[in-house]
């Protein structure tokens, strides 16, 4: 059977580059393309720039584009900077209910906190930076209850869907600072943003 079915395969193959050329070339120019969109640029100079003005904030999420893909869903960019947390600080978290966030960690190390559930949630104001232009409709909490911890370092990518808890339980560097590409499928963030 398996001969039978490598047989079909290479004969399959055979036959496609036997087709001629313009008639191969007429098959594949029938089938509809997407319309092209134009590539967003954001480069480390920029990104830089933005972590070494807020070098002294103790956490600090700065949009750096949010870009229409083909009007069908929008990507938000943004750099964040987390000063070093001391065992004190008592934890808190927050969630997103409608925005992906995919987190590439550039430098420093910390322990981030996902999933379980918001303990004392509280919904995030509409007027609130964070759901204008970060991350749409939010909620807070004083902290995360049966969330999995992992420690995350340079390099490191971490997807955290919608109506995900998260949190930075612990960062013991002096900074983690990490990029975070947000994928917007409902459009709620402002497409054409550029930080200023």
């Amino acid at each position: 059977m398996e001969k039978i079915m490598l047989g079909f395969l290479g004969f399959a193959f055979i036959f496609v580059l036997a087709i001629p050329g313009g008639f191969r070339a007429q098959m594949q120019s029938s089938s509809p393309h997407l319309p092209r969109g134009t590539a967003t640029d954001i480069s480390s100079s920029e990104i830089d720039a933005l972590v070494r003005r807020v070098a002294a904030v103790r956490v600090s999420d700065q949009a750096i584009r949010v870009a229409s893909i083909g009007g069908e869903y929008n990507v938000g960019v943004s750099v964040v900077s987390r000063l070093k947390t001391s065992g004190k600080e008592a934890p808190s978290g927050i969630e997103h209910a409608q925005i992906t966030e995919i987190y590439h960690v550039i430098s420093g190390n910390g322990t981030l906190v996902t999933g379980g559930s918001l303990v004392d949630p509280k919904e995030v104001p509409a007027s609130n930076e964070v759901v204008t232009l970060l991350n749409g409709p939010s909620t807070d909490g004083s902290g995360i209850q049966n969330g999995v911890s992992r420690k995350i370092g340079p390099g490191d990518v971490v997807i955290i869907p919608p109506n995900t808890p998260h949190w930075f339980s612990e960062i013991p560097t002096d900074k983690i600072v990490y990029l975070v590409v947000r994928v917007d499928p409902h459009k709620i963030l402002p497409a054409g943003y550029v930080a200023k």
